[in-house]
C-alpha cells in the first residue's frame, strides 16, 4: 500500500513518551477503535464491508484505515478494486482487552471527564 498523504516520508525523532502517546492516539479516535474491532473480528474485511458496517463515508473509514496501517496495526492487501484489510498485530487484541478492564473499574470517572470533549 502507497505512503498515506497524512504521513512524512521520514519518521520523526520525538522522545519515547511522544511515540507512546501517539499508539494512544491512534486508538483514541472511535471510529478507528471501531475498525479494528471490527477486524478483530471478522478476521479480515473488505474496505466496502467496513463502511457498511461502520456506516461511515468511504473516505472517512479509507483515511483512518491508513492511520491504522501506518501506524502497525494492520495491513492491506489489493486484489484489483477490491482491498482488505486484517490485522497484523496479535497485541492490539489484548491492549484493547486491557483497555476494557481499566474500563470496567472507571466507568464513571472517564464519562464524566469533561477535559477530553474540550477538543471538540
Amino acid at each position: 500500500m502507497a505512503r498515506p498523504s497524512i504521513v512524512t516520508a521520514e519518521p520523526i525523532a520525538l522522545p519515547e513518551h511522544e511515540l507512546l502517546a501517539r499508539v494512544f492516539r491512534t486508538l483514541g479516535d472511535a471510529t478507528r477503535l471501531r475498525l479494528l474491532e471490527t477486524l478483530l473480528d471478522r478476521g479480515e474485511a473488505t474496505q466496502r464491508e467496513l463502511v457498511e458496517v461502520l456506516g461511515a463515508p468511504q473516505p472517512r473509514v479509507s483515511e483512518h484505515l491508513a492511520c491504522l496501517a501506518w501506524c502497525g496495526f494492520v495491513a492491506a492487501e489489493r486484489d484489483g478494486r477490491t482491498v482488505t484489510y486484517r490485522v497484523i498485530d496479535p497485541r492490539a487484541e489484548r491492549f484493547i482487552a486491557i483497555a476494557r478492564q481499566f474500563l470496567t473499574d472507571n466507568t464513571v470517572a472517564v464519562g464524566c471527564c469533561t477535559v477530553l470533549d474540550e477538543g471538540r
